[in-house]
C-alpha cells in the first residue's frame, strides 16, 4: 500500500512502468473532465474507471482482493476511509480469475481517510475496503485507475 497526497505521486516512479504510465496520466490529466465509466490508458495494462457511489457503514461492506491489477483510487468528490487489511483473513466471496476479484473479512486493519488530494495504491493480493463512510455527507465520485501487474 502506498498512501500520500496526489502532489507527491512523482515519487513512487521506478516500481513498474504500468505503474509509471499511470503516474503520467494522473499528472497530465483533470479527473474532473473525465467522463462515467472507462477510459483506456494503455489497452487492458492501465485503465480509469469514474464512478458515482454512496459511501456505506463499514460493516455493509467486505475487504476486496485482486490477483491481476493494483488499484489507485483517488477521491474527486466526497471523502472516504478504505481500510487496508492487516491480518485474520476470512474468505466471503472466492477468487474468480475471469472478475479478478474475491472477498474476506479482515481481523485487523489500517484505515487511511481520502477525499481531495489524496491518493492509495492498493497492490494485487492486498486486501482494501474501499467506500466506507467517513461522515453524514455519503456522496462519491471516484476514479480508480486499475494497472497491471507485471511479470
Amino acid at each position: 500500500m502506498i498512501y500520500d497526497e496526489i502532489k507527491n505521486i512523482e515519487r513512487y516512479r521506478g516500481i513498474s512502468k504500468n505503474l509509471d504510465t499511470a503516474i503520467d496520466f494522473l499528472e497530465k490529466t483533470d479527473l474532473n473532465s473525465l467522463p462515467l465509466g472507462k477510459t483506456e490508458i494503455l489497452g487492458d495494462k492501465v485503465f480509469a474507471n469514474v464512478m458515482e457511489a454512496q459511501a456505506k457503514a463499514e460493516n455493509e461492506l467486505s475487504f476486496e482482493i485482486h490477483k491481476k491489477y493494483m488499484d489507485i483510487q483517488v477521491d474527486i468528490e466526497g471523502t472516504e476511509e478504505i481500510l487496508i487489511g492487516l491480518n485474520g483473513f476470512k474468505e466471503n466471496e472466492p477468487f474468480s480469475p475471469e472478475k479478478d476479484f474475491g472477498s474476506c473479512t479482515a481481523e485487523k486493519s489500517a484505515r487511511m481517510v481520502m477525499g481531495s488530494g489524496r491518493f492509495i495504491v492498493c497492490m494485487a493480493q492486498e486486501p482494501h475496503l474501499p467506500s466506507a463512510a467517513a461522515g453524514d455527507d455519503r456522496r462519491l465520485k471516484k476514479c480508480v485507475i486499475k494497472v497491471a501487474v507485471e511479470e
